[in-house]
């Protein structure tokens, strides 16, 4: 679609998409409870005539088959897109600029994916407008639950909607707000982290601190143990790859004259590589076994396994990238690095050609700063609305190149 008619016509539709944006702002839901966001989605997709169903419980899956005649490859599967947006909020009490702020206590869209909903509702309207511009299918998907382990993904897929497809692209956006408005951000192969928790448990015997007989102490074997632990990172065979190793919450429950019988600790892990991601849960095992052997204490460890590694395809991404920059402009598509935040689209990366970007949402020219549009997962947050145009002119002119490849 040529760019200039495509963003006179994402312009025309701009007023009813910020409405969109902030009626989900204003309404938002946690986790697997997603009932009305996912009503306003089937409403505003059903009075487009877009097919839709529920997925994973609280989810929603549009469908719309492109009409462009060609020739039908005998036997093969139909061509397929998966548009991804995610819909729940977290647990926030909002104290951000917004001018229609949540409208209910302790819950906030703090990371944006109000506006990813909105967007993809602005691409699924321009798409069915335009079916004979394509001829494979292209489905929205407004998934649940990515702010809660173990990920509303995992439960898109267990339904495995796609599995009568030939999947070519999995696209998915997340806004940034470090990035100005009207920019793209993509990082090619390795993008985002493997996500776990960490949870030890050192026992000893505690008592008196001053009558020191019979006494099993715990505390120095812990600290030995966080020390041992903050060494694995440099073991790393690749250490151009960060890897994250943080314990971020110590329980004692002593006293200043009482030596606790145990010590909890809790933390994170960030990996970039699934055989290295195994591998630092075996060297935090065996630190655990060589403390408890040399100091007469009992560690236990367990890991709360979080989102896969989000890789995004290299072709899709050079391609992605040459063709907004033919589009947008090279001056509005960004290379970046690594980042060590989760996200559960790794999963779709694990099955599918994926590609995961980002939007900027952080305002233009004078404007521009980090500081104004707020930091993801904050109460201050409050991304650009001009964004929601540029993010549905990208994510419309990424479907229609990667279904006519």
């Amino acid at each position: 679609m040529e760019i200039k008619r495509l963003t006179d016509e994402v312009l025309g539709d701009y007023v009813g998409l910020v409405n969109t944006y902030y009626r989900l702002h204003s309404q938002p839901e946690l986790s697997f409870a997603e009932h009305r966001t996912a009503e306003q989605i089937v409403a505003t997709l059903r009075s487009q005539t877009i097919e839709c169903r529920t997925i994973a419980g609280t989810g929603v899956l549009a469908k719309i088959e492109g009409t462009k005649a060609s020739e039908e490859r005998v036997g093969a599967k139909r061509r397929a897109i998966v548009l991804r947006a995610d819909i729940d909020a977290l647990p926030i009490s909002e104290q951000s600029a917004s001018p229609h702020p949540s409208e209910r206590e302790g819950v906030m869209h703090a990371c944006g994916h109000d506006l990813h909903t909105t967007v993809l509702l602005g691409t699924l309207a321009v798409l069915n407008r335009h079916r004979e511009e394509f001829n494979c299918t292209i489905f929205g998907l407004f998934q649940p639950g990515e702010e809660l382990n173990p990920g509303g993904a995992k439960g898109v897929l267990s339904e495995e909607p796609f599995e009568d497809y030939e999947v070519v692209a999995f696209l998915g956006e997340h806004v940034e707000p470090t990035l100005p408005t009207g920019t793209v951000g993509i990082c090619a192969g390795k993008y985002m982290a493997a996500c776990d928790e960490i949870h030890i448990t050192v026992e000893g015997h505690g008592g008196h601190a001053a009558l020191r007989k019979g006494i099993v102490d715990p505390i120095l074997p812990t600290a030995k143990l966080i020390e041992r632990l903050y060494e694995i990172p440099a073991k790393s065979p690749d250490t151009s790859v960060p890897t994250i190793l943080s314990i971020g919450r110590i329980v004692a429950d002593g006293a200043t004259n009482i030596v606790p019988d145990k010590v909890h600790l809790e933390g994170t892990m960030r990996t970039f590589d699934e055989g290295w991601r195994a591998e630092v849960k075996a060297l935090i095992g065996e630190a655990c076994e060589a403390i408890a052997q040399h100091y007469g204490v009992s560690v236990t460890e367990n890991f709360g396994e979080g989102y896969p590694a989000v890789y995004n395809a290299p072709a899709l991404a050079e391609e992605a990238i040459s063709c907004l920059s033919s589009t947008l402009g090279k001056g509005e598509v960004v290379r970046l690095g690594l980042r060590p935040t989760g996200e559960d689209f790794g999963y779709y990366t694990e099955r599918y050609p994926a590609l995961f970007y980002r939007l900027g949402v952080g305002y233009t020219g004078e404007d521009f700063a980090a500081a104004r549009a707020g930091a993801l997962h904050t109460a201050a947050f409050c991304p650009d609305t001009k964004a929601i145009g540029h993010g549905v002119i990208t994510m419309t002119l990424l479907a229609l190149h990667f279904a006519t490849l």
